[in-house]
């Protein structure tokens, strides 16, 4: 049985980050947080059809594509950067930290689209809510877990914070599975939370610096499977690096 997540109206997601440390956005809560229209967020759906295959992955697995792409917003300006690697010290991901990963990046399609692009905003003027007005370093991560080898495993390395100040995980799609149970737990303290997100383009928002999070493994129903995410990290100050 599928656990429903505790949705928060969109004008009451700075206060459920504050209280909590997560919000959960519905469909038409995460378009009317954005201010994009009826539609405009699944005519993005498409551009997870030709993600490469995540070559980092340690377990051996095949079972994760990605791109990354980072971008800075400041004083209401999103810009590109030159492409650079993904990285995280091994303290936030004990199984891939410590190392650079050059992942292909998102397509422009993506990027410049209206939906995309209110998104970000939104999400800016979300993080500036919570720690203060300034620029954030945004990296944007398009995932695919699919079931091809039977398990498919949406965070390989376990409940983890990403070391950032806020996190945004977009459900895309959810295909032909059982699992990907979402669990936010407290980063200094024993209460947690589960659930599953089933509706595309529903959202959980994370104050990183509160809260930890994982999902659990996928498993394939009748037939092979995948789980598509948009996975969005703003952080204050600059970009992780080595």
């Amino acid at each position: 049985m599928l656990l429903p997540p505790p949705v928060t109206p969109p004008t009451l997601v700075d206060d459920a980050l504050r209280d909590r440390g997560f919000a959960v956005l519905d469909a038409p809560g995460l378009a009317a947080f954005c201010g994009v229209g009826q539609g405009g967020f699944a005519e993005l759906s498409p551009l997870w059809g030709d993600l490469p295959l995540d070559a980092y992955l340690r377990d051996g697995g095949r079972y994760r594509r990605r791109r990354h792409t980072s971008l800075v917003l400041e004083e209401g300006q999103l810009r590109m950067v030159p492409h650079r690697a993904h990285w995280q010290p091994v303290e936030y991901n004990a199984l891939h930290g410590g190392m650079e990963r050059w992942f292909e990046p998102v397509s422009d399609r993506l990027l410049q689209a209206p939906a995309f692009v209110q998104l970000m905003h939104a999400l800016g003027r979300c993080a500036s809510g919570l720690k203060g007005e300034q620029p954030w370093y945004v990296e944007v991560h398009q995932f695919r877990i699919d079931t091809t080898d039977g398990i498919g495993r949406p965070t390989p390395e376990g409940a983890h914070r990403d070391g950032v100040d806020l996190v945004a995980v977009v459900l895309v799609a959810r295909s032909g599975i059982k699992g990907g149970e979402t669990r936010v737990f407290e980063a200094h303290g024993s209460h947690g939370i589960r659930f599953t997100l089933t509706e595309p383009w529903s959202a959980l928002l994370l104050d990183d610096e509160r809260v930890i999070h994982e999902s659990t493994p996928i498993q394939p129903l009748d037939g092979p499977g995948y789980r598509d995410t948009l996975v969005v990290t703003l952080r204050a100050g600059g970009f992780q690096g080595p």
